[in-house]
């Protein structure tokens, strides 16, 4: 992607799915004129949506607008609006899912990505979407990583990032049924996760990554008596992933890897399937985790967590994840587009 020149990284703000939490809480990010101040910030959906967003979250954030997304590159730091009208609120329940939810989650998403394609911003933060939505829509992919790979023309592996804090975890499988893994995970596999984690977390300051990779089975196989993944599968991708450069280690039994991650042990961790490390993940920190889509060309994240559509319009959503969200977003770009050496991340901090 073009580099914008030495300024503010351009970023686009995503409200989500309407019928959600999102828009509160981009709310509550742009309320943050500290962190807006970091980017040039394009908050990107329909006008109403984005009045709405500010009435759940019981601000009044007037912001300049911009018409197209060429002009974004000669605004200031801080945050202005672009309009994208997708939906009428009327055809919007909130707190449900629904068809015209999804596609107008998906019609932002597309302008976003092009811009992104042209260069116009750095990096693209999303509010939660809901993948039942989506799928109404007509979406039809697994989830939205495959959605951006698919709009990108990416054709390589691709693979969600879970960030707490310090900590990363990659997945060997995601969106897919748990009697599908064993299947699904191949040497090949683990070694392009592990592969794209190391390059993430380089990209984000971290020299030299130290990556762990969990077991599949309890107590890693217990020598193969309880499964042979570990010796036939897992095993020989950790050690070729060390023979070609990495700070790998592994297979380890994952109901403690996450207790010696956790004790600042490694930077990351490759999982083999969603929940292995989401769990974890989100007993450790839901209210702060992020999820950063692995293996496109532009960079794109999100909070964690979902929807939360039992709260509504409550001014309840805490904006801590989409905070994370953003922050790791300004992060990367600036390290990518503006800098090729930024200063590693301390280990004891």
């Amino acid at each position: 992607m073009p580099s914008l020149g030495a300024r503010e990284p351009a970023i686009a703000l995503v409200l989500g799915d309407p019928a959600g939490i999102g828009p509160e809480l981009i709310a509550k990010l742009v309320a943050r004129k500290d962190l807006m101040s970091r980017a040039r910030v394009a908050v990107v959906g329909d006008r109403w949506l984005w009045q709405l967003g500010q009435s759940q979250a019981g601000l009044v954030l007037p912001l300049p607008e911009i018409g197209a997304w060429a002009d974004l590159a000669r605004r200031p730091a801080g945050a202005c609006f672009f309009p994208v009208e997708t939906v009428a609120p009327a055809e919007i329940t909130p707190g449900a899912s629904g068809p015209a939810g999804g596609k107008s989650a998906l019609q932002v998403l597309r302008s976003c990505l092009a811009a992104a394609v042209r260069g116009d911003i750095d990096a693209l933060c999303f509010a939660p979407l809901n993948k039942l939505s989506l799928k109404l829509a007509g979406m039809e992919f697994a989830d939205e990583l495959h959605f951006f790979a698919h709009e990108l023309r990416v054709k390589g592996f691709v693979g969600e990032f879970n960030i707490l804090g310090k900590l990363w975890t990659a997945r060997v499988t995601s969106h897919i049924p748990l009697r599908q893994v064993s299947v699904a995970i191949t040497k090949e596999r683990i070694k392009e996760a592990t592969s794209r984690l190391h390059s993430a977390l380089l990209r984000a300051g971290f020299s030299p990554p130290r990556i762990a990779v969990a077991a599949l089975n309890p107590h890693a196989g217990e020598g193969g008596t309880c499964g042979r993944e570990e010796i036939e599968i897992i095993g020989p991708a950790v050690e070729e992933s060390r023979a070609e450069g990495l700070a790998v280690l592994g297979p380890y039994p994952a109901d403690t890897l996450f207790v010696r991650a956790q004790a600042g042990e490694f930077d990351g961790i490759v999982t083999m399937y969603h929940d292995q490390g989401q769990i974890a993940m989100k007993l450790m920190g839901f209210r702060r985790g992020v999820t950063l889509q692995g293996g496109l060309p532009v960079v794109v994240t999100t909070p964690a967590h979902g929807t939360a559509f039992e709260i509504v319009g409550q001014n309840r959503a805490d904006p801590g994840a989409m905070i994370e969200a953003y922050g790791l977003a300004v992060a990367m770009a600036e390290n990518t587009a503006f800098s090729s050496s930024k200063p590693a991340i301390s280990r004891s901090a």
